[in-house]
């Protein structure tokens, strides 16, 4: 895993300076939907600009001096970052800044305060009055590190991220190593299936989780993954980190809320992943000014209890889902996860098994699991009711799903090992082992 740079999400005294600096503006308008373009993380920008060693030096004790200023008030303010990190992320926003061949010496001249060559050429990702007014932003706007360079360095990769879309944190992570230690791992058949990133954000569980199904998938076949997310933003930064990472065979990123943009594929998903909302409404004024006054609310606010996008998605997943999948979603932590197992044994009784409640890194119960059921086969059903449901049963070995008139039913592969196409039937309800298996059995005939 490459080091996180993990930057502390803050807020801004700024001492006054002799020095003229240009002005620059936060842009606050709401992005249009249409033709959303997302933006270059400075590392990946060509050195097309230079400054003399002179110039980045002045700017360079411009930036550091600014950054000392703030002391431990950010902390005693709102927990932001002190001091000590700001300088820290200074130094890797010049290692983004300068260009890869001279890097080194560079850092090392402005770190020692050798004056040697002062006239000498230094060639940049980007001109030094953006870098004036970037670091300006960053101190006395609050605003994230992670916008200021345009990525974040998440598990093993750099994703693209700008205003409008999430900064993926380290506990998320979590949910990845859920799929490839739990899911995949119990239920190697899942690497071949259809998956969902709801609120993919920045796009960064899907292409974990893409590259863990290609980590684990047999032969050739090899998972998909849709990622959904509602802001036109997300969706064009998360596009242009599955083609960078060269997934766009295997991830397809689409507009729309939550479930709604996957109809075709109710019933046919092998898991479900999400990092949805859920924050209280009455905690967002508390938040870091990193986070409160700059992340998208729309990924942030989860309605007066935080549980509001949650809800949705119980509600909504177990239709989803094929016989056997698996789901995990990240919360605010104990309370919420207790509530949400709560309202399954109450609302939801029989949809869900095996609930799973999570720790993250730092030991909060952070995530809600069901755990996939090993060793299953999925076929469908067209019946011309929509009544035929059965709950999981292990005298009957079979698990009957409904979804819009289709039916899916899940067999013990060690009854069934054939492969069964779709098969029309008037009546299925109630349903029992004994009802099923002939139908079965004469469909197997015919193969």
């Amino acid at each position: 895993m490459l080091k996180l740079r993990s930057s502390g999400l803050s807020c801004g005294v700024c001492a006054n300076f002799r020095i003229t600096i240009p002005r620059c503006y936060m842009n606050s308008k709401t992005t249009s939907s249409i033709d959303v373009k997302p933006k270059v993380p400075l590392y990946l920008r060509p050195p097309s600009f230079s400054a003399s060693l002179s110039e980045l030096t002045k700017w360079h004790k411009w930036a550091k001096n600014l950054a000392s200023s703030v002391g431990s008030s950010f902390i005693n303010l709102d927990n932001g970052p002190d001091s000590t990190l700001l300088r820290r992320e200074l130094n890797w926003l010049l290692q983004d800044l300068i260009e890869l061949q001279h890097r080194l010496v560079i850092l090392s001249r402005l770190e020692s305060g050798n004056n040697e060559n002062p006239d000498v050429s230094v060639a940049l990702r980007a001109p030094l009055e953006e870098m004036y007014c970037v670091w300006r932003q960053r101190i006395e706007k609050r605003r994230p590190f992670q916008y200021v360079v345009g990525c974040e360095h998440w598990r093993d990769l750099v994703l693209s991220v700008q205003e409008g879309v999430l900064i993926p944190r380290p506990e998320t992570e979590v949910i990845i190593d859920l799929v490839e230690g739990v899911a995949l791992n119990n239920a190697p058949e899942l690497a071949q299936s259809f998956w969902a990133d709801l609120g993919t954000g920045s796009g960064a569980i899907a292409i974990a989780t893409a590259r863990a199904l290609a980590t684990h998938a047999r032969g050739d076949a090899c998972g998909r993954v849709i990622a959904t997310d509602l802001s036109p933003v997300a969706v064009a930064v998360a596009t242009s980190n599955v083609q960078r990472y060269g997934l766009q065979d295997v991830v397809e990123v689409r507009k729309g809320s939550w479930f709604e943009p996957l109809k075709d594929v109710q019933g046919k998903l092998a898991g479900v992943l999400s990092n949805p909302p859920y924050i209280p409404s009455g905690d967002i004024s508390g938040l870091q000014a990193e986070v409160g006054q700059h992340e998208p609310i729309l990924a942030l606010d989860g309605g007066i209890s935080g549980t509001n996008d949650l809800l949705h998605l119980i509600d909504g997943v177990a239709s989803m889902l094929k016989p056997g999948g698996f789901f995990a979603f990240e919360t605010n932590g104990e309370q919420q996860c207790k509530f949400l197992v709560e309202y399954i044994e109450n609302e939801k009784p029989g949809s869900f098994r095996d609930m799973n409640i999570v720790s993250d890194f730092a030991g909060i119960q952070r995530f809600l699991s069901q755990l996939p059921q090993p060793g299953m086969e999925v076929y469908n059903l067209k019946l011309p009711i929509k009544s035929a449901r059965c709950p999981w049963s292990n005298n009957d070995e079979v698990h009957v799903v409904e979804y819009e008139g289709l039916t899916s039913i899940t067999v013990r592969r060690e009854i069934f090992s054939f492969k069964l196409s779709t098969i029309s039937c008037r009546r299925l309800n109630p349903l029992s082992f004994s009802t099923l298996a002939p139908v079965l059995q004469t469909r197997a005939e015919d193969d």
